[in-house]
Order: structure tokens, then sequence, then C-alpha cells
């Protein structure tokens, strides 16, 4: 797997199954750190439209740092609307740690504070005060497989 996504808090199961389904598509690993603001039993799942749910490889975890204990040697980067890189000033390598915040909140100030040199953006306009989750993540992934030359996929 090239590349790890970690939802911190997720609340809107509609934008996890649009990330699961890109999870799907890429081969990235999804990871989710509670609590979580949707329930994951399948007639819930079925409901919220996430039919790729069961070909996606998952983990659980109760805090963020259960995730770093478990990539000790990987490189994280966190996306947040505050930070002065772009997500495309980095030259990504496979097995990076791609870690997102809740819909209402972001990550939380401290740890972004913490990992001021590892956080990123995706650029927009003034305008609008975030992209969708879901959206953010596919655009990282994508940018992040562009760079390493799309492996395993057509």
């Amino acid at each position: 797997m090239p590349f790890h996504i970690v939802l911190v808090e997720p609340e809107i199961p509609y934008n996890t199954g649009n990330i699961a389904r890109t999870c799907a598509a890429t081969g990235a690993k999804l990871h989710l750190v509670r609590p979580l603001g949707f329930s994951t039993d399948d007639r819930h799942l079925k409901r919220a439209g996430c039919d790729y749910w069961h070909d996606v490889d998952i983990t659980y975890y109760d805090a963020l740092s259960e995730v770093d204990q478990a990539f000790p040697n990987s490189r994280f980067f966190y996306f947040t609307t505050k930070a002065d890189k772009a997500h495309t000033d980095v030259s990504f390598q496979a097995g990076d740690v791609f870690v997102f915040g809740k819909e209402s909140a972001g990550l939380p100030p401290e740890l972004l504070q913490e990992n001021r040199d590892s956080c990123l953006r995706v650029p927009m306009t003034s305008d609008v005060r975030s992209l969708n989750l879901s959206n953010s993540v596919a655009i990282v992934v994508y940018e992040a497989l562009r760079q390493i030359g799309y492996p395993g996929m057509r």
C-alpha cells in the first residue's frame, strides 16, 4: 500500500464512505481514530452508501498516538487550511501517512503546532472556508500517486 489515510474523529458517514471508495480505487489503507460520528455496522453503512467498505483495508484506533506507534518510521503529514505549505510543495514517498481532522473542527491546534513543519494545505480561494473532507483526501492521494508514478494502477 503506497499511502495511509488517517481520519481523526470523522463525523459524516457519507464523507468517510467516499474516502473508503478512494482508498479502494487507489490501494491506500484507511485508519479511523475514534470516536466516530456514525455506526459502522452493515445496516448503517448500506444506508450511507458505503458500498466499498468491505473492499478497503481499515484499522480502528482509540487515539492518534496509536497510529504514531504503528508507524514509527513513516513520515506524517497533517492537512489543515492553516498551513503555509501546499500539498504540491512536498515530494511524497510510498508509506507516507496523511492525517485529516474531523469535518467540524479539523485537527486539534496543539497537534498542528507540534507538527508545524509537516502541515500542508490544499490551495483554494480565500472566499471558501474549506473543501469537503472527501474531496481534500482525493486531491492529496492522487497528487501523491502521480508523484510516485501510479504504482499498480492502470
